[in-house]
Parts: C-alpha cells; structure tokens; sequence
C-alpha cells in the first residue's frame, strides 16, 4: 500500500505533533510544509525522517499533485482561507481546532469540502484519548444504563507561559474560552449525550488576576444544554484557573456513574459505599505532543484510502459541535438562552 503524502500548513508548536503523529503511522508521510518562513529542504528533511520540500507559498504547494492531504496547523485566524483553499486543490483536510471564529465561516468550509468531495477530519482528538474510549466501552455495555445527566469541563490556565498565549489572548486568535480551548470538552460531551441540541444557555466571567489581564475576551464560561431527548448536561471551561490541568468527566446513568477514571454499577453490583476503578490514561495534559493525535490520523488515512466518512471527528461531528459552541457564546453575551 502506498503511503499517502500529506503537506502541513503552518509549522509551529501543533504541527510539530501533527508530523510526528503521521510519520509514525503506516499509512502517510509528510512531504511538504508550508510556512512564511524560509527553510531549508535538508535540515527539515534530517529533522522528520521524510523527504520534505519547504514552501512559503501555498497555492505553489497545493498544485503538487503528488500531495494527498494537507493537516493545517496555522493561526485560527487562517483556518477558513487555508481550508477553501485545501478543498479547492481538491486535498483532503486535516484541520485543527476550532474550525473558524465564526459559524458563517464553518458553514463556509462545509460548503467547500462537500463541493470539492474530499475527506474532512477535524482536531477533536481527545475523542480518540484512551481515557474516552475506556469510558465510552463502559457506556456501550450498558453498565451505567441510560446517560440522563452529564457534564464535561475543561480547565487549564493558558498563560504567559505559554507559547501561543499573545495571539491566543486576542479576541481575533482565541475567539473565547469555549473556542479557544473548552471546545474539547463540550466535543467530548455530545460523544456521551448525543447531538439532540435543543436549546443552550450560557454565562461567563473573567479573574481579576493580573497574569491573565491580556485576554481579550472573557476566561470562564458555563454552559447548559438541554437535548430533545430530555437529558441535560453542563460544560464549564477555564483558561484563567491557577491549578493544575483538569478534564473533569462525570456522567450519570440509570444503573450508575461513571467520575474520571471511577466508576459505580448497580449491574456489577458495586459497593455503595466506594468507586470501582478504571485502568486508562487520563487526559491530564494541555501539551499536543501528549495528545492522541496517531490514532486519529490513522483511522483518517484509512478512511481516505478505504472511501468511507471518517469516524467520530469528521465534518458532520465538527459541525455540530461548532454550532453548539457559537450558540453558546451568543447566549453568554446576549444574556438569553439559544434555540438550535
């Protein structure tokens, strides 16, 4: 089987672990990169193990024909134009969270990937995390019966240390708490709850810490979603905690719960008195180079060669996810709940 040839555009921190993760499946290399920086071909070659050609402009990149996919690492602020431009050169697309700053822009790319009839796989990675697939293994044995009430939080201080923080501070980088960051979590959420949206409602605040004082948009938000179905579930995200990182997982069903990595059955007739514990790597870090990227992206290449719709991140999930998320936002500064 011939390896698929995937160029990357943007190369800073994400797309270091976005090359790592494709050149160490079976399935596709990277060949070219793409960045407003010059590079040289054979440092670049030497550092990833691939023959790699460097660009500094895109559209010369899209014309190689030898060119398969493209994973696009760049600025949020670029995703929409490096998408339609991806989708027009008709590569299938790796696109890195979040999709856009604006619905108008997702429903943009939507368009442009349907038209263009390429494979789409959005950045929602922790869907493919071992701690969501031990978890969602539980929830399809039934062991906690039916889901009635969830919620999923992210919560990770984003600040100068980081090395996207000045872009990602700004209204026109990060978008807002939910977007920038907490996106994943609310992603996650609907893996358990469903897509049956029906209405969100949501607040948000930000610290008086100075550390955090760049930000231009609000760092704390919480957000209810209310589904057709009659569950319930909340999603709080922060960029402006001081503590260590958090993906707080808590969901409850009809036979049990499930809290992190802890799980109670009624089924497996489980003391009432103490949790039941789950082998799994937690998602305990907000560094890319820790995130289950490999898998994701294989399952992607195998869906491009196999010619089916990628599984559990692809277009239909991305949207869907985005539209709740960009409703949300509008329901924190509007101050009125959101009919989807």
């Amino acid at each position: 089987m011939k390896k698929l040839n995937v160029g990357i555009i943007g190369y800073g921190w994400v797309a270091t672990a976005h090359i790592n993760a494709i050149n160490a499946g079976e399935y596709a290399q990277v060949s070219a990169i793409f960045s407003s920086r010059k590079h040289d071909d054979a440092e670049l070659s030497k550092t990833w193990g691939t023959d790699i050609k460097s660009y500094t402009d895109l559209d010369e990149m899209l014309k190689d024909k030898s060119i398969d996919a493209v994973s696009i690492c760049s600025y949020t602020y670029q995703h929409t134009e490096h998408a339609l431009a991806a989708a027009k050169a008709g590569k299938h697309i790796i696109l890195e969270k979040p999709m856009a700053l604006s619905w108008e822009d997702c429903k943009e790319i939507e368009k442009a990937v349907k038209a263009a009839d390429v494979k789409f796989c959005i950045c929602f990675e922790c869907r493919w995390s071992n701690q969501f697939i031990s978890t969602k293994e539980v929830v399809d044995q039934g062991l906690i019966g039916d889901i009635h009430y969830g919620e999923i939080d992210y919560l990770h201080g984003i600040g100068p240390w980081y090395g996207q923080f000045e872009w990602n501070a700004k209204k026109t980088g990060g978008g807002s708490s939910l977007l920038t960051a907490g996106c994943h979590a609310l992603d996650s959420l609907l893996m358990f709850m469903g897509s049956d949206v029906e209405e969100v409602t949501s607040y948000d605040t930000k610290t008086k810490s100075e550390i955090f004082k760049p930000y231009e948009y609000t760092t704390t938000s919480v957000t209810i979603l209310k589904f057709k179905s009659g569950k319930i579930a909340k999603c709080a995200t922060s960029v402006d905690c001081l503590q260590p990182y958090y993906f707080h997982t808590h969901l409850f069903g009809s036979e049990g719960s499930i809290l992190d990595n802890k799980f109670h059955s009624n089924k497996l007739k489980s003391d009432k008195t103490r949790w039941s514990e789950l082998s799994m790597k937690m998602l305990d870090s907000g560094d890319v180079a820790d995130h289950p990227y490999q898998l994701q992206f294989d399952s992607f290449f195998q869906s491009i060669n196999e010619g089916t719709d990628m599984p559990l991140t692809g277009l239909k999930e991305a949207m869907k996810t985005h539209e709740v998320i960009f409703a949300a936002d509008k329901s924190a500064a509007t101050g009125k709940s959101v009919k989807l």
